[in-house]
């Protein structure tokens, strides 16, 4: 795992000293080493960080072919580089590495050309600098596991793996996006292509672009995405046992292929079924007592799962580490680590994923975890209300709509974790709008009325919430609402919740974090089962529950859903959390939700956690 940064300019000598800044500000993804490539004539500048896990001496990047024609500077991992390897020696080409996965994507490239990535099974991004064909050329993973910005201004095109490095980027663009703000408070982060700043964009997970060195054309496309294509709409229970073991065995393979390490290795245990079933399958290739499996808990009993995570790892026979979080050390540790974020994101669990990551990483360099499960097989909350606001949108009149919502208004404020007062409040603010973007109301800190009062204009919930209405159009109008759904946070919330928080916050104490959910062949089977197996009866992720009973007691497989978040409800309220108030609209509607939290007349806690991320990322950046 690494970090990536380059440009395509001519800066004559301060063009090496631009592109180690740049490089330099990714330190914490790469504390082994770092190299540089500096191409005067193209202009072509590459720099690499590197966290040594795969080939630890003969990784060393940026990579060229021994001719020089082709150079990389890549981050990620590819899982099936050894099967790459040898159908490329079969097809003639000669390896100096042992075994780097690096050099397979550098000869890859040379063999297939921009069709090498339909045959990559990992997380990726990287740059190819290609002096035959004058291009360079860019791609990022299919769920975007691996973060890749950039802009292209002024004559000067310019990539990183993260926002803050390109900053140092003297062209670099520095004015917020007003659009990508108003997007960050209706979903809670801001979804590619938008970055926080205007100017910058994400390369979206699934694609790739190339820059022509000549004309300096810049040029994306998408080269895949995720689509369901349920193989049958009859299941039987024959069917169902065939799939389910199959699923098993499929889920297996991903997990023995994340075993691949020249590095110490772990697994991120909250005893969910998901992380549960990661740590069980990886017990199976480890040598007895190998294993070992770390969380983190809370002293707030909501949101605490060290007992669940215990059970699992003594069923299991692993080696397990734990640590808690108390609001001590949570009121010492958020004002530093939230002015780190790269860019602002609103998911609370940043902060012990962040936790965990360091923890983990006092003990190994590689934990494999269980992200991706939920979204592939319809494991969240919002999935369960399908049904019922179906019937409550046929049932009940659109006129006393908004009388329900003022009673439920009404109910007592609980900051416990996912509690009933806050569930219902928040569904039925989610169904006053279309099925297209209910789901992210649901999910996210502020309702298109309150964004327009945040900020003092109108923008139409269309704008809002456009890619999640792309997500949802693109099963076709006539598919049924649960794989509309998963469609939405497999395409989106995925990308860019789920993954960039497991990123940024793994990458921030040099720990690769792997998800075996999301490989290739699990994926490929996930899409073409149908949602009547994964969403059945009311059970969310049946199929993969009755894939795991042969290695996961029921115990696990049937507890309640907990989630893995923080408190931050009662730290507002209590003021552990003090966010500051700016001047203007925007600081009299901050005032205003600040007060009706700690009055317990509402529940702010999703808005206003926002508010203080982005309030501490200005304050961070700004100070840089």
């Amino acid at each position: 795992m690494c970090g990536i940064a380059g440009f395509v300019a001519n800066r004559g000598d301060k063009g090496r000293d631009i592109l180690q800044r740049m490089t330099r500000a990714l330190a914490h993804r790469g504390p082994d080493a770092e190299g540089y490539l500096v191409d005067r004539a193209s202009g072509v500048h590459l720099g690499h960080r590197r966290l040594s896990i795969i080939d630890l001496a003969g990784g060393v990047q940026p990579m060229s072919t021994t001719d020089g024609a082709l150079s990389i500077v890549f981050n990620g991992e590819i899982y099936n580089h050894a099967e790459l390897r040898i159908n490329l020696e079969e097809l003639g080409h000669v390896f100096e590495s042992d075994h780097s996965d690096t050099e397979v994507l550098l000869l890859g490239y040379r063999q297939w050309g921009e069709e090498l990535l339909n045959r990559l099974n990992g997380m990726f991004a990287f740059a190819i600098f290609d002096t035959i064909h004058g291009t360079v050329f860019l791609a990022r993973d299919r769920f975007g596991k691996k973060p890749l910005y950039w802009f292209h201004r002024g004559g000067v095109f310019a990539f990183a793996s993260e926002l803050t490095a390109l900053l140092h980027d003297p062209d670099s663009p520095k004015s917020e996006s007003v659009m990508a703000l108003k997007k960050y408070f209706a979903y809670g982060y801001i979804p590619a292509p938008h970055s926080v700043i205007d100017g910058i964009s994400k390369l979206p997970g699934g694609w790739c672009g190339t820059l022509e060195l000549s004309s300096k054309v810049w040029k994306t496309r998408k080269w895949w995405e995720f689509r369901l294509e349920p193989v049958s709409d009859v299941v039987t229970p024959r069917q169902c046992d065939h799939w389910a073991g199959e699923l098993l065995e499929i889920l297996d393979r991903a997990v023995k292929r994340r075993l691949m390490s020249d590095v110490p290795l772990g697994v991120f245990l909250s005893g969910g079924i998901d992380s549960s079933a990661v740590a069980a399958l990886a017990a199976r290739h480890l040598p007895s007592g190998r294993l070992h499996t770390f969380s983190v808990g809370f002293t707030d009993p909501s949101f605490d799962e060290l007992r669940y995570a215990r059970e699992a790892a003594a069923f299991i026979g692993c080696t397990h580490e734990a640590e808690v979080l108390d609001l001590e050390r949570a009121r010492e540790l958020i004002p530093g680590l939230l002015g780190r974020l790269d860019e602002p994101m609103g998911d609370s669990s940043f902060l012990p994923t962040w936790l965990l990551s360091g923890f983990t990483r006092r003990h190994v360099t590689v934990a494999l975890g269980g992200d991706g499960g939920d979204e592939l097989f319809a494991g969240y909350d919002p999935f369960k209300a399908l049904r019922a606001a179906e019937i409550y949108s046929r049932i009940i009149p659109r006129a006393i709509h908004p009388a329900l919502l003022l009673l439920a208004s009404g109910l007592p404020v609980s900051h416990a974790n996912m509690s009933l007062d806050f569930k219902i409040k928040r569904t039925l603010a989610g169904l006053s709008y279309g099925q297209n973007f209910r789901v992210p109301v649901w999910m996210g800190p502020l309702e298109p009325t309150q964004i327009d009062n945040y900020f003092g204009d109108h923008t139409t919930p269309e704008e809002l919430y456009s890619e999640a209405i792309d997500a949802w159009d693109a099963s076709g109008s006539g598919a049924d609402p649960v794989d509309k759904t998963l469609q939405f946070f497999t395409r989106i919330y995925l990308q860019d919740d789920i993954m960039t928080k497991v990123d940024r916050a793994s990458m921030l104490h040099g720990l690769e974090a792997r998800s075996p959910f999301l490989d290739l062949e699990v994926v490929d089977f996930a899409r073409r089962l149908p949602h009547s197996v994964k969403l059945r009866g009311g059970t969310t992720k049946w199929i993969l529950k009755k894939a795991l009973e042969p290695i996961l007691p029921s115990s696990i497989l049937h507890r309640k859903k907990k989630g893995f978040g923080s408190p931050i409800g009662s730290w507002l309220r209590s003021g552990v959390l003090n966010p500051g108030i700016p001047d203007g609209m925007e600081g009299a509607f901050v005032v205003r939700s600040l007060d009706s939290h700690r009055a317990g007349r509402s529940d702010e806690r999703l808005f206003l956690w926002c508010y203080h991320v982005l309030a501490e990322w200005r304050k961070s950046h700004r100070a840089a």
